[in-house]
């Protein structure tokens, strides 16, 4: 089986989470909600790779974040792909009052509380990962 190692990142402000709505130019997933994810470039850390990413995606910098908690790996196979798994790395940053700016990756972006995620229609298994960071 194929896999692809990735990064979603949930940031949170004042117990509400930034969530993202995945525009229609990238390659998969369009139209549907998620974290701040980004592919991990050969040995790249994942860490680095998860700063890398909120600031290309929303554009807050590394110093106005705070890791709170670097979650398990998990797997997730791929809906859109056979024989395929993510292999995600959680992270939950904090930042107080980021001012955010999207690139063409994402078309929208809303605050949410925790329990208001499953109204949303996500990328797959983004429930599990944020719960693996709770």
């Amino acid at each position: 089986m194929r896999s692809t190692k990735i990064v979603t990142s949930f940031i949170r402000d004042n117990q509400k989470l930034l969530i993202l709505k995945r525009s229609e130019k990238v390659k998969s997933m369009k139209g549907l909600w998620a974290g701040v994810s980004g592919i991990i470039e050969k040995n790249e850390e994942p860490l680095q790779r998860a700063k890398i990413e909120i600031f290309e995606e929303v554009g807050i910098p590394e110093e106005e974040i705070t890791l709170v908690k670097a979650g398990q790996e998990i797997r997730v196979n791929s809906p859109q792909y056979e024989n395929h798994e993510w292999e995600i790395f959680p992270f939950l940053f904090e930042s107080n009052n980021p001012t955010v700016k999207l690139n063409w990756e994402n078309s929208d972006f809303k605050w949410i509380n925790v329990d208001e995620l499953e109204n949303y229609e996500t990328v797959p298994s983004l429930q599990k990962v944020l719960l693996n960071l709770l």
